[in-house]
Order: structure tokens, then sequence, then C-alpha cells
């Protein structure tokens, strides 16, 4: 049954006599299960009522019938969990979980199970127009509810919502990307179920382009911008820093937390187009004398640092001045107990603070690196630059806005939703 043709249908009573009109169908979130049709919003006169799904002997397109003629005349209120369909479904965009992009629903459709009517999938199709003279648009037919994760636009249903977890699988690029598409309202929801997790929220502002950061970053208060950029890489906060209003930054840095302020303060000491203004200040160092084993082990318990920052070991002496340099792969194919001294490289590649960006692309296409060291004059570690950093400082704006390929489809197993079979097609209507 599909919720446009059972919105406006009239609701009699027992004996027949019209009472009033459906104006949405009522519908409660539980977790991984379908949504399951709990009432009736109905006009009756000027008001909008509730009628429990209960009290619906027949429900059909175009006609539902009462079981019993007595209905409680207060004014319908929403509770948490409930999905009203029309109000926060049809015609509203909803996030395509498995391509993580936003799309519209067109249409609800329910389906009977043994427990009642069930929410069971969606048309994303847009609808005939003028009459059905313009056909409906080409593009997907109807889809498995489970599918999609609904922004209904309710703030005490996030919380509920953020249970699911659906859009806390999407990588924090793929989050990002749907902040930067979505409207206003659509923004504040999505955030609402991310900022549950404080590390996926942190995650999120590193992908987000600076502009969008930075109207984000200007809803919320110093001590709200802090706790996020906290928890940020220290080169991604001192970007977000170096983006925020000038009135703002110096209350935002006096907020965070010592360590985290001190490495800030330190990259915004150099010039953003600069290595030492796109490297990270948090580096696997290890004493030169350490063995393989130790540096094995020392990556290992460095789960604070980001993993592209791992693929390469610093060996260094007691000043802090780098002696050599050795990438997992080859400590993994070395001997042991082989100091680091005698198996990595005496003469590794490095760059200074001061080398421009596409200076360093080039060096690190020249030489195959993943990874390039940041030295000062008396060579003197002071931080790395990745592979991901270069590429994110080097690719032009506006390829950034391009539609990534389309990703490859994976199978579909034999769709048994709801409780039976549904076959849809695919021409329109």
């Amino acid at each position: 049954m599909h919720l446009s043709g059972l919105l406006g249908s009239e609701l009699s009573s027992p004996g027949g006599e019209p009472v009033g009109k459906v104006d949405d169908v009522i519908a409660r979130l539980r977790g991984g299960e379908y949504p399951l049709v709990t009432g009736l919003v109905v006009k009756l006169g000027g008001r909008r009522v509730f009628v429990p799904i209960s009290r619906v002997e027949d429900l059909s397109e175009g006609h539902v019938a009462l079981a019993k003629s007595k209905v409680d005349l207060r004014s319908f209120e929403r509770r948490e969990g409930e999905v009203l369909l029309r109000q926060d479904i049809l015609g509203h965009r909803l996030i395509d979980v498995a391509d993580a992009e936003l799309i519209r629903a067109w249409d609800v459709e329910l389906q009977p199970t043994r427990e009642g009517w069930v929410l069971s999938r969606l048309d994303t199709r847009r609808p005939a127009r003028l009459f059905g003279l313009i056909p409906r648009s080409a593009g997907h037919p109807s889809r498995d509810w489970k599918a999609f994760e609904p922004l209904i636009g309710h703030r005490a249903s996030v919380s509920a919502r953020a249970k699911f977890g659906r859009v806390n699988r999407l990588k924090p690029a793929q989050i990002a990307d749907l902040l930067e598409e979505a409207s206003r309202p659509e923004v504040e929801e999505i955030l609402d179920v991310v900022h549950d997790d404080p590390e996926l929220e942190a995650d999120v502002f590193e992908e987000l382009d600076p502009d969008t950061a930075t109207r984000l970053f200007g809803d919320r208060t110093d001590l709200e911008v802090a706790s996020v950029l906290a928890r940020m890489r220290p080169d991604d906060a001192a970007d977000a820093v170096n983006e925020l209003p000038q009135h703002r930054r110096e209350p935002v840095i006096e907020l965070l937390p010592p360590g985290t302020r001190a490495k800030v303060l330190t990259l915004l000491g150099f010039n953003s187009s600069s290595a030492g203004g796109l490297m990270s200040v948090d580096v696997l160092a290890v004493p030169a004398d350490a063995t393989v084993a130790e540096a094995l082990r020392r990556i290992k318990l460095a789960g604070n640092l980001q993993p592209e920052a791992l693929v390469t070991v610093h060996a260094v002496d007691v000043d802090g001045r780098l002696l050599s340099t050795i990438s997992v792969i080859e400590l993994l194919h070395a001997d042991p107990e082989t100091p680091l001294s005698d198996a990595g490289d005496s003469d590794p590649v490095r760059v200074s603070a001061a080398t421009d960006v596409v200076d360093v692309a080039l060096l690190m296409a020249d030489y195959n690196l993943l990874t390039v060291p940041v030295v000062d004059d008396t060579n003197r570690l002071l931080g790395v630059i990745t592979v991901d950093d270069v590429l994110e400082a080097t690719i032009p704006d506006d390829w950034r806005r391009r539609e990534p390929p389309p990703r490859p489809e994976i199978p579909a197993a034999e769709d048994d939703t709801a409780g039976g079979t549904s076959t849809t097609s695919t021409t329109g209507t």
C-alpha cells in the first residue's frame, strides 16, 4: 500500500458514516527492524487527532474504517521515536547509507506483517508531472527502508535514531560530503547524531572544507569549538584556528588542553603554504641505538598517532637530531636484534620548515615517498609530512567538487523484506 494513496482517505465509522480524513501515518522507530505503524493522524473538523491502529478495522488506499465509533478528540502530539510519514518522509531527503548521498523520498510503501503494518520501502523516483504527460524521471525503483537513515527534523528523536548507528558507519569523509551538500536543518540533524561520538565528530571536521568548517564553528561557543579541536590532529586543528575570525582565535586557543595548545601554537608560527605549515608534529621518533624489535613495539603502542605517520620510523640522537629513517616494511624484513642505526637510511630525504608545498610534492614524487621528515637548521626533527597532506594541499579546489566515480555494485541478495517478496517496476506511472 502506498502512502500517497492513503493520505486524504476518508475515515468512516463502523456504520459507514464519514468521520474525517487521514492526514498522516505514524510509525515508531525500532532500531534494525522496520518501523511499525502505530496509528493515524486524522483531521476532524479543525483539529488533528490520534487514532491508534488497533482501533482501525480496515486500512486501504482510499478508505479507512474504524472498529469502534469512539475517537479521542484530544489534539495529536508527537512522541519521541515517532515518524510522521507525510510530514517527515514524503518529499524529504534521507541519507542513502550505501552510497553516502542524500536521496529524496517521493512515496512510501507499507506492508502487512504478523506484527501489523510496517514501513518497508521508499520510492525515490520523481513522480509524474502535468497529469502524467511528463513521465516520472528515471532512477531507482522502490528500495528497502533499511538502506536509508531518516532526517525527520524532530530533535526529541535524535538520541533514539543515533542508537541505530547507520550514519556512524559512514567514513568521516563521506559524512563531510553530506554536510557540504545538506541544507541547514539537515546539517543540524546530521551533526546532532555525529555529536554523540566525539572522536568521529573531530574526524568529520578534519575532512570538511575550510569554509564549511568555519561556518559550522560559527554556530558554536568557544568551549564547544575547543572541545572539537582538542580531538583533531594538531595540524588540522591549527588550520581550523587559522580560519576562525580574528577575535575568536585567542579565546579558543586558551581553552585547548596544554599539550594540544603548544602544538597548535607551534604550527601557527609557520606559513600555511610551507612544509612547516603542512607537517604534523606527532611523529614516531626512536633512539638510534634501539633495535628493530623495539621500533616495532613502539609502532604497536603508538595508537595516538595517525596511521599515515606510522609507515616510517625516525631514528634520532639524544638531542632529537635525525640520524636515519626506516620504513615499516623494512623493519618487518630486518633481523629483530639489528640496531636502527645499521638497518635504516642514514641519509634520508628531508626538508626544512620553509620549503614550499609544491617542492615537497615534487620531492615525494621523485623519491616515491609516503612521508618526508621536516628538520630545522641543526637537523633536529620537527615533524613529518604525509602523502595525504600533500595531496590535500596540492589538488585544485575545483577538482574537489567533481563527482567521484561510481563504486562497483555488489550483487544484492534476493529481496524478501517485510515478510514477503516485493516486486517493483522501473517504468513510470
